[in-house]
């Protein structure tokens, strides 16, 4: 072991020695006695801060709590194409529900500073800014959402010409039979040739399509939610959908998957792959703990194979449970919706004034849990957000529809 090597490894074990850190640990996993409301301004706080910590008018990735060996540092790290794609969907759902006109700013901001890192191919780069900038599927098509929401919201032909380049480049790497197998970015796994979470950029690409008119991509989205439930086994499960261990998939790609198909399925009115994603989704709510939590890997049988919650993953069934409820007006839905935003509240940080912290979801509960050890992720924030609002929305209106 060389010495860099050694001195990066002690200052990640030094930087456990952290106030906050313990300060965090003693906080959390406490029943919320405040409203949805606040619980969704302080994560939207969160957001803001993290856009202002960026710099650049993306969204820092995370607050790292520790010392972090990959990214060397702690505290707020580098602003992050993909996510920063998907959360300016959350921003102008909030700014519009709120009243809150300096939200839309913020929106606008991040979309103009997607434009401008958006890859010469139209591709959306793996990693976060300062990293060197390589093609990734995942990451485009996640991009997508925000520049086709910037363009509803403005007119502005600038959105909808990002999202038709990423788009392309899209469907120029799609393989016949509908999986992506290249530009698969360089920060995931060489464990698995294909990603069955990719539903969700599929998903992307149907929004392209709805708004250009352009069957080119209609044709490539169902290519890839055909091609993904040919993965799927008879009891919802499905294989290579995972970040790293295809045996155990992580409960945030999981969701990622159910949520592509489910959505893809309503905008071509498709009644089989709402079907396909309910029975993927009945299974994780028959293993919903009585706290409202889940686990964060489930194996082939969807037993539970960690110890650990993927608090990310929990509010992103939490908002697929919630549009199972718009869908079909099953009180069971409802009811594990309400149970999954509870427990999250639970481990909201609210009892710390720290900006990096305040308003903010872990990746994992225990903090040290295997996902987003010891960090406040920005997806696991507008997750967070989408699926309280979601919740609003569903008792100020009853069933919604679609």
């Amino acid at each position: 072991m060389n010495l860099q090597t050694l001195t990066v490894l002690g200052k990640h074990y030094l930087s456990f020695l952290n106030y906050d850190l313990l300060k965090a640990y003693y906080a959390l996993s406490s029943q919320s006695t405040r409203t949805i409301d606040e619980h969704i301004r302080a994560a939207i706080q969160w957001i803001c801060r993290a856009q202002d910590a960026g710099g650049d008018g993306g969204v820092a990735r995370s607050y790292s709590i520790i010392y972090h060996p990959y990214f060397r540092k702690s505290g707020w790290i580098s602003s992050y194409p993909e996510t920063t794609g998907y959360i300016i969907p959350t921003l102008f759902d909030f700014a519009h529900r709120f009243g809150q006109k300096e939200i839309v700013k913020r929106a606008l901001l991040m979309a103009d500073w997607e434009c401008r890192v958006q890859m010469e191919s139209g591709a959306v780069q793996g990693g976060t800014i300062g990293e060197t900038p390589t093609p990734a599927i995942f990451n485009t098509g996640q991009v997508i959402f925000g520049w086709i929401r910037a363009y509803q919201e403005t007119g502005e032909s600038k959105y909808v010409d990002c999202a038709v380049n990423a788009g392309r480049f899209l469907v120029a790497q799609q393989d016949k039979d509908g999986a992506w197998r290249k530009a698969l970015s360089n920060y995931t796994s060489s464990r698995m040739s294909f990603y069955t979470y990719n539903t969700r950029t599929a998903w992307a690409l149907m929004e392209v399509s709805l708004v250009t008119g352009d069957r080119l991509f209609y044709d490539a989205a169902i290519r890839n939610i055909e091609f993904a439930l040919e993965q799927q086994a008879e009891n919802g499960w499905f294989k290579s959908n995972c970040l790293s261990d295809p045996s155990q998939p992580l409960l945030h790609t999981i969701a990622y998957c159910i949520r592509g198909i489910l959505e893809t399925g309503v905008l071509v009115k498709s009644g089989r792959y709402v079907e396909k994603a309910t029975i993927a989704a009945d299974a994780l709510l028959r293993q919903q703990q009585p706290d409202g939590s889940l686990a964060g890997r489930f194996n082939d049988r969807w037993e539970p194979t960690v110890p650990w919650r993927c608090l990310t993953g929990e509010a992103q069934m939490a908002g697929i449970w919630g549009r199972l409820y718009q869908l079909t007006g099953k009180p069971t839905y409802l009811a594990a919706m309400r149970a999954a935003n509870a427990a999250l509240r639970g481990v909201q940080f609210l009892h710390s004034a720290h900006p990096g912290l305040y308003g903010g979801i872990g990746g994992s509960q225990p903090l040290h849990g295997r996902y987003g050890s010891f960090e406040i992720l920005n997806w696991a924030v507008k997750f967070f957000i989408d699926a309280q609002m979601l919740e609003q929305l569903l008792a100020n209106t009853g069933k919604h529809g679609i």
